[in-house]
């Protein structure tokens, strides 16, 4: 076991989309220190969701500043450092100021509707989609920087000068910390811009949002010894090596690096990815498909994503619109206290539904109310909504590995690994993220899917990745097997429903997923 005098400890930065956290890993991915700050969520009016960037700049330096502190060590003792971040939540800046000229908006934000209804009109969508890997949606980072440079007074004929840089966060936050003006592929594959083959910079696709190409950072691997440079400041002389959007880092972390892995976290949204190698598979299922990661020169690893928009937000609108609790950590024993939700659904869709219905016109729902429910009721139906939305995206998924193998001139030559049976469907789940502590809620994931979901050992995989792909390009470990061997399960929940049981809770969750849909 590593001890403080470890040569080898890494900080990783997890700039997620509640708030920002430096934690420091030793050489055997255990957790020496940490700190956390939350920063503003910004609401200017329906559908806008903001940050400011600067805020959370201040507190990158703030919390990296921390960790150190309370671990009694300075930067000179890191190997080290890498970031993960909210994917497509997009800044803009001044090159020579550093201020932004906006608030960052953050990927849950759907104040670009009109323009993507607008897009699909003219029929693009299956380009789109060869090209990305992705559908058309509010989502992605395209369509709002489009709406900063044509809304923001002369941003557009100053980013044409050179006058402005754009990023999504952990640019922004790289180029605060090192000066260089960089992405990882695995955060360009989000933006709807890069070639998901080529991966660079797409002439079409840029000139399909009216982009100027000398906005957008330099594309490159997630693992790299040199591309994102050395730190100043709270970092001083720290290489920053490792690069990830904080989905892949936690496949990453969860070391899903053989094809057919997957897991799911649980976080402000809800993401589950899997493995699929080398090859982009295109879902025909309503997934979407993304850059995984890549180590150095070596190919791209790619996914198939299945995206929630509101898991844990829920929980957060329970605490703070409602009143209905005043902690996150209330709602097992509240939920446990009943044993159903007396027939009501909650179906999340503040931001509209991501996979696999990509309706941005659906708009929260509860349906199934009678005076019998209670908040207990309430707060029970919230979590299941969260594990409803799971097993809709891992249905998708299945559909769209049986397409996969159904098409394979060699049926047994599909995805193969520990998480899929014999059939090549997934047996079993991996989970992490904040929400995974709560045991009812993990129990629930397990009845509702049917199949066992298993929680690691460190349960900070974001974190984690960030730093296993900084480590590597350092040289702290030599390969994705010595990572692999470092992955502990803590605990593995089995399903306890009956067949009947889950089939009719879930038909009760479709039937409330139409009530959602088209609203707006």
């Amino acid at each position: 076991m590593a001890t403080l005098a470890d040569p080898n400890l890494i900080a990783a930065i997890d700039s997620g989309t509640t708030g920002t956290r430096c934690i420091i890993f030793d050489s055997s991915g255990r957790i020496v220190e940490s700190a956390y700050l939350e920063h503003q969520q910004i609401y200017p009016q329906p559908g806008y969701v903001e940050h400011d960037a600067e805020e959370i700049w201040t507190d990158t330096r703030a919390v990296i500043g921390a960790a150190l502190a309370k671990a009694r060590l300075t930067p000179r003792d890191l190997r080290a450092a890498g970031i993960t971040n909210q994917r497509e939540t997009v800044v803009l800046w001044e090159r020579a100021t550093g201020k932004p000229v906006h608030h960052a908006l953050v990927w849950q934000d759907t104040r670009t509707a009109a323009a993507c209804s607008h897009l699909a009109s003219q029929g693009v969508e299956p380009r789109l989609r060869e090209l990305t890997g992705l559908p058309i949606s509010t989502y992605f980072t395209a369509s709002k920087l489009a709406w900063l440079l044509d809304s923001i007074p002369a941003a557009r004929s100053r980013a044409m000068r050179g006058e402005l840089l754009c990023g999504t966060i952990d640019t922004w936050l790289i180029w605060n910390l090192t000066g260089a003006h960089v992405t990882d592929v695995t955060n360009a594959s989000r933006t709807q811009l890069m070639n998901l083959r080529a991966l660079n910079w797409d002439d079409e696709l840029l000139r399909l949002f009216d982009v100027p190409r000398q906005i957008l950072p330099e594309i490159v691997a997630s693992s790299d010894a040199r591309a994102f440079g050395v730190g100043r400041g709270v970092l001083e002389g720290v290489p920053v090596c490792g690069d990830l959007g904080d989905q892949q880092a936690a496949l990453f972390g969860q070391a899903c690096y053989s094809a057919g892995d997957v897991k799911n976290t649980y976080g402000t949204g809800c993401f589950m990815l899997l493995n699929t190698g080398e090859q982009a598979v295109a879902s025909q299922h309503g997934l979407l498909t993304t850059a995984a990661y890549q180590i150095g020169s070596e190919p791209v690893t790619y996914a198939l994503e299945g995206s929630i928009a509101i898991a844990g937000a829920a929980v957060q609108w329970l605490r703070d619109n409602l009143g209905l609790i005043h902690d996150a950590n209330e709602t097992e024993q509240i939920a446990a206290s009943v044993s159903d939700t007396g027939g009501a659904y909650f179906v999340p869709a503040f931001s509209g539904l991501y996979a696999p219905y990509w309706d941005a016109s659906a708009r929260g729902v509860i349906a199934g109310l009678t005076r019998y429910v209670t908040k207990a009721h309430l707060v029970r139906a919230t979590l299941e909504a969260i594990c409803y939305q799971t097993r809709d995206v891992l249905d998708a998924m299945r559909l769209d590995l049986s397409s996969q193998r159904a098409s394979a001139a060699d049926p047994s030559s599909g995805l193969s690994s520990a998480s899929l049976d014999r059939q090549g469907l997934i047996s079993s789940l991996k989970v992490d993220g904040g929400a995974t502590v709560n045991e009812f809620l993990m129990q629930l994931q397990a009845d509702v899917l049917g199949i066992p979901v298993v929680r690691p050992e460190i349960n900070e995989t974001t974190a984690l990745g960030a730093a296993y792909a900084a480590g590597l390009a350092a040289g702290v470990w030599g390969s994705l097997d010595e990572l692999k061997r470092q992955w502990h399960a803590n605990r593995m929940y089995q399903p306890a429903w009956d067949t009947d049981r889950r089939d009719a809770a879930y038909h009760g969750w479709q039937r409330a997923v139409e009530k959602a849909k088209n609203w707006a």
